[in-house]
């Protein structure tokens, strides 16, 4: 009988595939094991963290004979509740995948281009570093170290202070970009220009009467997937679920209510919804105040005198009432969202009478789009107008941990040279008129003579780091960059081929050979981060803050090594030799806040990196209400710190915006573009007018609906594409492991070892496409091909594709033919690189991408 190669990858990839390169040998084939009938070789859950997406959990691997065969939660943690989320389980095949990198390689061939082959032969560490040293002071040499580029991927929010916060600094470099403009960076503008917090928000769901899904799937994505999962059949119990999104999503199959909206019109559903709360007197009366008679005067269409209503913790209600949601109904919103009135009024009711238990959870549907910001803010609001701000099953800011920041980069280890290379112009373009990227709001800094300085602050523009390169080749001669594959991840991702081409010398530090790496010249395998790096983790869930360990639970097979800290502890070492001690210097200061003593190698400097960063949690010397833990052994044992439980009602009074309340018309948002207005030399309109968004005048400063903008005609591109996420997504780096791709079908709507497109049927009918059909996808960007999937839970006139295959790199089970022949398509081919520009975040939703659709 012949097997297919499919086939055959199935059956053996967990066997067969481990022992042909030397793993250890499965239990159930083990020589020499001597155990007796049924009994299992002794094992012990080991403490390390996940971060297969930015909920970072804690979780503990179960190791058998120096084998990782089980995965869960940290059964101490808070934030989890001990429960881990079906992409946790894949990082067995993440560790043990046999397509991994194994040690360093060099490019032999100068040739670089999407298909060409590199080339690689394998090099010794050694070898590897000395060259990058040798170019990195080379370059110096020249008196340019800001054409040294360093973007960094997934990283330990501690430990990457160690390379994205130290090198380009003392290195002189300005030119340092964090992925994160690509990922959900624009959803914060919502809670940053109306409370004065730019970050992700926590929610009390054990409390919560009604739930709002608005643009994201909690089951499946989105910050806390196994707190959600446990949560969310109490919620049912409690109240409603509500989900909007135009895809029928795990937790949309679940919901009470499912509201499919026209792709970009959140700004309008949010601001009808709005309009109800307030015409019904459904506001929250202890949050946002009353009318000084007590007798409401919001009627539809009627001006309201603002000297009426007196405000508590927010400011501009009437404001935001009279500028924008007077005149927008229900009725109104239904032409433009494709929901009808009727249920409109009545998802608004429901969340009324929750009052202040209803969590509004908006995601990076609503926000990643090219008028990102206002939708964001109009659908942020209604937490707000409910006043469900910190409260009982409301939502929250995200709790801290206590970590300590590594030592200070004092002047002594900055030359001038790198003082002056920190301060060039930065290749992603933030800052620029039609660039705005104001993601944080304003600086206040003061001088010894006591002048305040006040300017905009500029967030990083990911995804124009590409345009960057490409408009001045010259001004990128090195690059480096760590867990990352951009030339996939990034829409428009045509352009980083062409851009990565044209880099003289790419040094990439990954797990596994990706799209990315095919155009490097020295690659560096790194270790996979929750199995074998020593780090700590910092982040939140469930009204907790915590801490916990990353730490290597079995050995590493191969020749791999921790990017922010082994290798930046090597490559400081060769610099040395090089003349250049700087790095070395800055590095070999740190003390082991328990011995005192200062590192001599790499292995040193990774634990006392550690320990420093997690200190405060286990040294028994702060007063913490938290988890009680004596010692560093204790902590790398339990392996996490709990903080105490966030209070209710914790930052009201003092949210951290210009009046200190709860802002719906925004005067932190007028100041910090009026800085940014007088640095340009022009107005706010104009500046407004300029990066692409509607708004004039008073209506810029409260949230607000803006019409959708859409790449391609309707005409020739009648499909509104939908791109979204897998449950089994590990921010684009599963897609090799069998597991991801035999058990795809979990994404509703989706097959197993396929990639599809999911089409309405009344859609494929009159196209003449039938289910299984390959189609081809064409937006104005590319084309892609996948099969035809018909399923009822698209709306008409849409498409949606999940995220994750189409990849003709990374190894043998995510691409067709490694470094040739892709497994169906990527989304980020199809859609057009395009910003929400006021935030620098990168459009991926919100009915921006046209496509047609045709057999191929």
């Amino acid at each position: 009988m012949e097997i297919k190669r499919r086939d055959f990858l199935k059956i053996t990839a967990a066997a067969g595939a481990v022992a042909a390169v030397g793993l250890p040998k499965l239990n159930a084939f083990a020589a020499g094991h001597d155990a007796k009938a049924g009994e299992a070789p002794k094992g012990e859950w080991l403490p390390s963290t996940c971060q297969g997406c930015t909920a970072w959990c804690p979780v503990e691997f179960y190791v058998q004979e120096g084998r990782i065969v089980k995965v869960r939660g940290n059964q101490l943690s808070k934030a989890n509740n001990g429960y881990c989320c079906p992409r946790g389980h894949l990082m067995i095949q993440q560790t043990y995948d046999p397509d991994r990198i194994k040690v360093p390689m060099k490019r032999t061939n100068p040739q670089k281009g999407k298909g060409i082959d590199p080339r690689f032969v394998p090099i010794s560490w050694d070898e590897a570093l000395d060259t990058i040293a040798d170019k990195m002071i080379e370059l110096r040499k020249t008196g340019h170290p800001e054409k040294l580029t360093y973007m960094r991927g997934r990283y330990s929010p501690t430990s990457t202070d160690l390379l994205y916060g130290t090198l380009p600094k003392i290195y002189g470099t300005g030119n340092y970009f964090s992925h994160s403009a690509i990922c959900a960076e624009a959803e914060k503008m919502g809670p940053g220009y109306t409370q004065g917090f730019f970050g992700y928000r926590d929610y009390d769901m054990a409390k919560t009467k009604c739930l709002v899904a608005w643009g994201c799937d909690p089951l499946s994505s989105n910050r806390q997937v196994p707190n959600a999962i446990n949560k969310l059949g109490d919620i049912f119990d409690r109240g409603t679920v509500i989900v909007v999104d135009p895809r029928l999503s795990s937790i949309a199959a679940k919901a009470n209510e499912w509201l499919p909206i026209k792709p970009g019109e959140d700004g309008a559903l949010a601001s009808a919804i709005a309009h109800l709360l307030l015409t019904e007197g459904l506001w929250s009366r202890e949050f946002v105040g009353d009318f000084k008679d007590g007798k409401n005067l919001f009627k539809a269409g009627a001006t309201v005198d603002e000297a009426a209503f007196a405000e508590k913790q927010t400011h501009g209600i009437v404001k935001y009432w009279n500028i924008e949601l007077k005149d927008k109904t229900p009725a109104w919103a239904a032409k433009k969202t494709l929901i009808p009135a009727e249920q409109i009024i009545k998802v608004a009711r429901a969340m009324g009478k929750a009052g202040s238990s209803c969590a509004v959870w908006m995601g990076p549907g609503v926000a990643m789009t090219p008028r990102g910001t206002y939708a964001s803010m109009a659908v942020y609001a209604l937490n707000g107008i409910l006043g469900s701000i910190e409260t009982e099953g409301g939502v929250f800011q995200s709790s801290s941990a206590p970590g300590t920041k590594f030592p200070e980069i004092k002047d002594i280890f900055i030359d001038e040279l790198a003082k002056k290379g920190s301060k060039g112009k930065k290749l992603d373009g933030r800052g620029a008129k039609d660039m705005p990227a104001i993601m944080g709001g304003f600086d206040s800094k003061k001088d010894k003579d006591g002048k305040v300085t006040e300017s905009a602050k500029a967030n990083v523009v990911t995804n124009a780091v590409a345009d960057g390169i490409l408009k001045d080749p010259a001004a990128c001669q090195i690059f480096i960059s760590t867990w990352s594959n951009f030339n996939f991840s990034a829409t428009g991702a045509q352009r980083w081929d062409k851009a990565m081409a044209k880099v003289p010398f790419f040094v990439h530090m990954v797990t596994n050979a990706s799209e990315m790496t095919q155009f490097a010249d020295i690659v560096l395998p790194a270790t996979f981060a929750p199995t074998e790096k020593l780090s700590v983790i910092s982040n939140m869930a469930n009204l907790h803050g915590h801490l916990s360990i990353q730490q290597q639970v079995a050995k590493p097979l191969w020749n791999v090594k921790a990017e922010e800290t082994e290798v930046m502890w090597l490559l400081a070492e060769k610099l040395k030799a090089r003349g250049f001690a700087n790095l070395y210097d800055y590095y070999a200061s740190f003390e082991d806040p328990e011995t005192k003593q200062k590192p001599t190698n790499a292995a040193q400097f990774c634990e006392i990196a550690a320990k420093i960063s997690s200190q405060k949690a286990w040294n028994g010397k702060e007063k913490l209400k938290g988890d009680k833990l004596s010692s560093w052994a204790e902590f790398k044992k339990k392996g996490i710190y709990n903080t105490e439980t966030y209070a209710y009602k914790k930052n009201w009074g003092k949210f951290k915006t210009v009046t200190h309340k709860f802002e719906f018309y925004s005067e932190t948002l007028k100041k910090t573009l009026t800085l940014f207005a007088a640095k340009h030399k022009t107005s706010i309109d104009d500046i407004l007018k300029a990066s692409g968004y509607e708004a004039q005048g008073e209506l810029v400063f409260v949230p607000h609906y803006e019409s959708p903008k859409r790449h391609g005609s309707e005409k020739e591109y009648p499909f509104t594409f939908i791109d979204h996420k897998s449950r089994l997504n590990r921010e684009g780096r599963s897609a090799n492991t069998v597991w991801y791709q035999e058990f795809k079908k979990v994404d509703v709507g989706d097959k197993s070892w396929d990639d599809v497109a999911k089409i309405n049927p009344l859609d494929a009918k009159k196209l003449g496409i039938k289910d299984g059909d390959t189609i081809r996808l064409t937006s104005t960007t590319g084309s892609i091909t996948c099969k035809a999937r018909l399923w009822e839970g698209v709306r008409q006139g849409t498409v949606a594709k999940c995220y994750g295959q189409g990849h003709w790199a990374y190894g043998r089970v995510a691409a067709k033919e490694y470094g040739k022949t892709p497994l169906g398509g990527n989304n980020n081919e199809l859609m057009p690189s395009d910003f929400d520009r006021l935030s620098g975040a990168t459009a991926r939703n919100g009915g921006f991408t046209g496509v047609k659709i045709e057999k191929a």
